[in-house]
């Protein structure tokens, strides 16, 4: 294999499977109360769903295409039906969000100051900071509105005040006027809105911090920036955080204070975030910093002097500090009129490097001078292929699938596949095949081991780039897979069609990998009794049922439709049980005429 320049990026997605076997250390977390949870539902699912077994509902979130989320408390008896519910996507436990400070000078070192002076004011850009809220009469803020979820400042102006400081202080440092007194921001008039998600003490639930950027997303604020984070990820909030980069929004998030590698939190590890690591006035990486592949950017967060609750003002340290600098740049940039991700790709591009590595700085120091005042060139196309899901899985064969996605600059690309048993290196490489456009390829592979884990991926290779997909996973069956269709149908278009349902539908819920089980109890018997009597007439009416049980299966294969797939699936389901069914009843029949016909000899 040629030793190409793989880009940061490329490299992270391309070992990004293998980096969770290995463990990694986070800021410490509070879960959540144990009955107050998070139901994931399809998109299209009814919310009365889950809300009809609910003890308490604190949120109803939609997240449109992505699907919904209820938040709240539910007993455990209702828990174990919507575990097995197919448009119960997920259920978790609703986890603690808490203020990343450590206890921060930066908007001179990242060009804020000659920004200002070129005019540039930030106008035209709003910003979400969801935190602990923001003192809404602070002489060195002007908050234009806000919300408060799971916690309200009762002793404040709003109920989306700050009653504990930390709000505040990111806010001083994201948008702050010139107005002769305090401090000023790196942006200097975008609109400000205040998100209370955190209470008093710096603390609150994932699910109340999915609430507040599904919020913010919905008013169409330009920037929603969170400094805040933990160990564990919540789906809903994953979800929350791409709704609103779907709708428009920027989402940056501190990358967290654990001061070691591979230690970046939640929810500045999802990929829809950009996550910002802090630097000191060395512009060496923090001593408290998160460091890992998932840091995209950094900036100034040790000794940020700003605006605190009380008309105060106060010096903290924490990625919790840098966080604002990269969301008061965003915010200038979109209100300048870029859209969420040109703007992403702008302050990734004129990242300064400052000599730290790549774990530690992502793309580099943030540069908002750089960023806001020079145009610059678009990145270059890169190469970029992706692993698809493997087909055609039987007992020693296998079809594997990928996707060229982008040529970069080349007219053509090798195109491969990496293979081996699951839990080690990929040792195998299938034949390159060259191609000269985008689209979707594969390749069969044989002579593999029964009832064994494999994993595979995509490679694709030009003169100047190479680009690897993520690793995807497949089990091959045990010797006679689908045994009553094998028995009454052969080894043809059918049984591969009812594996493709068994693999692909039925055995993604634990309700159907149950039946799954249970069937491969009970049917080696029966597909015997078929096999031995095939002109039987529990054979043929099996035989028939199996081929519609094909058919269907094709059809929910072909449609694009979630719902009418779910529907085909419960159908199928319902079928095949009746196959077992009757062959179980000609199996019994056999069974006794055998036995009737010995006691008779």
């Amino acid at each position: 294999m040629s030793e190409h320049n793989v880009s940061r990026r490329r490299l992270l997605r391309g070992t990004a499977a293998g980096a969770t076997a290995t463990g990694v250390v986070h800021t410490a977390a509070a879960q959540g109360p144990p009955e107050r949870k998070i139901i994931g539902l399809t998109a299209d699912a009814p919310p009365g769903l889950a809300r009809q077994s609910a003890e308490e509902i604190h949120h109803e979130l939609d997240f449109d295409r992505i699907g919904k989320a209820i938040v709240g408390n539910f007993p455990e008896e209702a828990i174990d039906g919507l575990e097995n519910n197919p448009n119960v996507r997920y259920v978790e436990d609703d986890q603690r969000a808490t203020a990343l400070q450590t206890t921060p000078w930066g908007v001179d070192r990242v060009g804020g100051d000659l920004v200002h002076d070129a005019g540039e004011t930030g106008s035209g850009g709003s910003i979400a900071i969801v935190d602990t809220g923001v003192q809404v009469d602070h002489e060195s803020l002007d908050v234009a509105g806000g919300e408060a979820f799971g916690t309200t400042c009762t002793t404040c102006q709003e109920p989306y005040g700050d009653d504990n400081g930390h709000g505040t202080h990111c806010a001083g440092t994201a948008v702050a006027p010139d107005n002769e007194t305090g401090v000023v921001g790196v942006s200097l008039q975008s609109e400000l809105y205040a998100v209370k998600v955190l209470d008093s003490q710096g603390g609150g639930d994932f699910g109340d911090v999915a609430a507040g950027v599904e919020w913010a997303a919905d008013q169409g604020i330009d920037v929603v920036s969170l400094s805040l984070g933990g160990s564990i990820p919540v789906q809903a909030l994953e979800d929350a955080c791409q709704y609103a980069v779907d709708q428009g929004s920027l989402v940056v998030a501190a990358a967290g204070n654990d001061g070691c590698c591979d230690s970046v939190g939640y929810p500045a590890a999802y990929d829809s975030v950009v996550a910002v690591s802090s630097t000191n006035q060395s512009d060496d990486i923090s001593s408290f910093s998160s460091r890992g592949l998932e840091v995209d950017i950094a900036a100034p967060g040790s000794d940020i002097y700003s605006t605190y609750t009380g008309g105060d003002y106060d010096t903290l340290s924490g990625t919790s500090m840098a966080c604002p600098h990269v969301a008061g740049a965003a915010a200038h940039l979109m209100g300048d009129g870029m859209e969420n991700t040109e703007a992403r790709d702008q302050l990734f591009d004129t990242a300064e490097d400052v000599g730290l590595s790549g774990n530690e700085q992502g793309h580099g120091l943030l540069d908002a001078e750089a960023a806001i005042l020079d145009d610059v060139d678009p990145p270059e196309p890169e190469l970029s292929v992706s692993t698809d899901s493997a087909t055609g899985v039987g007992e020693t064969a296998v079809t594997l699938n990928g996707s060229l996605s982008d040529l970069g600059d080349a007219s053509s690309a090798d195109v491969r596949f990496e293979w081996g048993e699951a839990g080690g290196v990929l040792p195998n490489e299938t034949d390159a095949r060259t191609l000269t456009s985008t689209g979707s390829f594969s390749h069969d592979v044989s002579g593999l081991s029964e009832g064994t884990d494999y994993e595979f991926r995509a490679v694709a290779e030009s003169a100047t780039e190479e680009d690897a997909g993520f690793v995807q996973t497949f089990t091959t069956d045990t010797t006679g897979g689908c045994f009553i269709t094998t028995a009454t149908t052969g080894e043809g278009h059918t049984l591969n069609s009812l594996r493709r349902f068994r693999d692909e539908s039925l055995a993604t819920t634990p309700v159907g990998r149950g039946l799954v089980e249970f069937y491969y109890r009970i049917s080696p018997p029966i597909a015997d009794t078929l096999a031995d009597h095939p002109d039987g007439r529990t054979a043929r009416a099996t035989r028939w049922l199996v081929e519609r049980c094909g058919t269907l299966s094709d059809t929910q294969d072909e449609t694009d439709s979630r719902a009418a797939s779910a529907a085909l699936g419960t159908v199928l389901t319902t079928l095949y049980l009746v196959v077992v069914a009757v062959g179980a009843g000609g199996h019994a029949g056999a069974r006794t005429r055998s036995k009737l016909e010995r006691e008779s000899s």
